[in-house]
C-alpha cells in the first residue's frame, strides 16, 4: 500500500529554511498536488519523499516504513522529473526496459513484454525503437512517464512534468495523467506552480508558501473556504479582488467602498479593525450605470472601466473607482463574452454579501468566507 505520512518535515540549507515543520498525510491511491510560487518548498518536499535529500529533521513513511535514511531505489517509487531525464544514447525501448533490469521476478521476456504493453498504453509502440532526440516533446513526456509506470511502484513523484510542453498538449496530457493515475490507482504527489493543473487534477491540494503548508483540502474547499489570503490569492484565475480597509460599527470603510456588512459577516469580525474584504472577479455584478435604476443602493458601487481583455468565452473587466485620481485599479470581474464593455464606460458593480470572503489585514487569517465549509486544519493533516 503506498499512503504517505510527512511529519513535521523540516529542511535546511545552512541558513536556509526550505521546509519547516511540514505534515501531511496522503491515502493510498490519492493525487495530491503541492503547489505554490518559485521557493516555496514544494520541489524540497518531493526530493526529500524521493530520498534525493535528507530531512534536517521529522520523518517520512511510505507505506508506514520509515524513509528518512533509506536510498530512492529502495523505497518503491518512480519519479518524472521535468527535463524528462530520458538516456540519449539509448532507444526508447531501452529507456523504459531500464527501470525493470534491477527488478526480481521477470524473465527477459516478460520485461519486453511490460515494455510493449505501456508502450501500447501512452500510444507510443511505434517510437520503441527510435532515440530521445527524434521524439516531440510530449512525446518525450510519455517515454518518461511510460519509464515510471512500467515498474509498477507504489507512489509516482511528478515535478512539474508538463511545465515544458505547450498549453494544448498541456491540457491533453492533463487529461490522460489523471486517466492513467485512477486506472492504476498508484498513490501520486504532483508539484506544480500552475493553479490551474492543481485544480483540474488533484483529489487534494496543499498550498505551500515560504516553506510552510497553508493548507491542504479538495479543490473547491481550497476554493470557497480559503483558510487565509494568500491561498485565497493564489487559486483560483483570475485571482481574487482585496480591498483594504477598517470596520466600524459593522460596516467595511475602504477608501472609495463603504460596505455594510449582514449579521453574520459582523459576527465573524467582531473585535477585529483593520480587515481585508475579498471577492473574486466571477461574483461580482455588472452593469452599465445608464441601465441602472436609481443611484447604487446598499453593495453597489459606482465604477469607470480602465480596460476590458476578451477571451472569446468571457472578458476580464479592470475596474476603478471614478473619484481615484490616481486611476489605480480597484476590482477585475469577469462578464460572459457577450457582455461588451469599453474603457472609459460607467459602470455600476454589485458585491453580494454571500459571495464576499474577509479576512485580517495582519495576520491574513480568514475571518468569513463566502460558502460555509469547513477548512482542514493545517497543523492536522
Amino acid at each position: 500500500m503506498g499512503a504517505i505520512t510527512i511529519d513535521r518535515l523540516t529542511k535546511e540549507f545552512g541558513d536556509t529554511t526550505a521546509v519547516e515543520d511540514l505534515s501531511i498525510a496522503i491515502e493510498d491511491g490519492e493525487f495530491l498536488v503541492l503547489v505554490g510560487p518559485s521557493g516555496c518548498g514544494k520541489s524540497t518536499t518531493l526530493r526529500c519523499l524521493a530520498g534525493l535529500e535528507t530531512p534536517t529533521s521529522g520523518d517520512v513513511y511510505i507505506a508506514e516504513d520509515h524513509m528518512n535514511y533509506r536510498v530512492p531505489q529502495n523505497r518503491d517509487i518512480a519519479m518524472v522529473f521535468q527535463d524528462y531525464a530520458l538516456y540519449p544514447h539509448m532507444t526508447v525501448r531501452e529507456n523504459m526496459r531500464f527501470g525493470l533490469e534491477e527488478e526480481a521476478g521477470y524473465t527477459a521476456a516478460e520485461r519486453e513484454e511490460r515494455v510493449e504493453e505501456i508502450a501500447a498504453m501512452l500510444s507510443i509502440e511505434e517510437l520503441l525503437d527510435r532515440k530521445p532526440e527524434e521524439l516531440s516533446g510530449g512525446q518525450q513526456q510519455r517515454v518518461a512517464l511510460g519509464r515510471a509506470i512500467v515498474r509498477d511502484p507504489e507512489v509516482f513523484l511528478m515535478d512539474e512534468p508538463l511545465s515544458n510542453l505547450d498549453a494544448k498538449l498541456r491540457a491533453e496530457m492533463r487529461t490522460e495523467l489523471q486517466q492513467l493515475q485512477e486506472q492504476f490507482g498508484v498513490t501520486t504527489v504532483y508539484v506544480t506552480h500552475n493553479q490551474t493543473e492543481a485544480m483540474t487534477m488533484s483529489d487534494r491540494i496543499a498550498v505551500m508558501n515560504d516553506g510552510q503548508l497553508q493548507q491542504v483540502g479538495r479543490p473547491l474547499e481550497l476554493y470557497h473556504a480559503p483558510a487565509n489570503r494568500f491561498v485565497a490569492g493564489f487559486i483560483g484565475e483570475p485571482s481574487m479582488n482585496f480591498i483594504h480597509g477598517r470596520v466600524e460599527r459593522g460596516t467595511f470603510l475602504g477608501r472609495f467602498v463603504e460596505y455594510p456588512f449582514d449579521s453574520g459577516i459582523r459576527e465573524a469580525v467582531d473585535g477585529v479593525e483593520n480587515v481585508v474584504l475579498g471577492v473574486r472577479p466571477e461574483d461580482i455584478g455588472l452593469e452599465p450605470a445608464d441601465r441602472h435604476a436609481g443611484p447604487p443602493r446598499d453593495h453597489e458601487f459606482p465604477m469607470e472601466v480602465t480596460v476590458v481583455e476578451p477571451h472569446g468565452d468571457q472578458n476580464v473587466v479592470h475596474l476603478n473607482h471614478p473619484e481615484d485620481t490616481a486611476a489605480e485599479e480597484l476590482l477585475h470581474a469577469l462578464t460572459g463574452g457577450t457582455d461588451i464593455f469599453e474603457a472609459g464606460q460607467s459602470v455600476v458593480a454589485t458585491l453580494d454579501p454571500d459571495d464576499v470572503h474577509v479576512f485580517d489585514a495582519e495576520s491574513g487569517e480568514a475571518l468569513h468566507t463566502r460558502r460555509e465549509v469547513e477548512a482542514t486544519e493545517v497543523t492536522n493533516v
